[in-house]
């Protein structure tokens, strides 16, 4: 135990995620995530035409053409309803926690 005098141990800090959501069929997949805050959302639209991930509060706009992929990092609490404004009947909802 002496080896450990003078170290300070510090809580570990959780690790930022990246939470993938699928675009596909026109739909989000899942439709509803929960996330930590400074944790990343990543769509990938598996369609054959552009999507966006639009939040209903205008706190993010992502455009996510064709068969490529568009992220957003969470940095805020609370619950973000989005939808494709391209194709509004696709809504989704992004949950973050502290």
């Amino acid at each position: 135990m002496a080896a450990l005098a003078g170290v300070v141990l510090l809580p570990a800090m959780a690790a930022a995620e990246t939470i993938t959501v699928q675009v596909t069929k026109f739909s989000f997949v899942p439709a509803s995530v929960t996330a930590k805050v400074g944790d990343t959302i990543e769509w990938v639209n598996a369609d054959f035409v552009d999507h966006t991930a639009t939040a209903a509060n205008k706190g993010f706009d992502v455009k996510l053409p064709a068969n490529k992929s568009g992220s957003v990092t969470v940095k805020k609490a609370g619950t973000f309803p989005y939808f494709c404004r391209f194709h509004p009947m696709m809504k989704g909802t992004i949950t973050v926690k502290k």
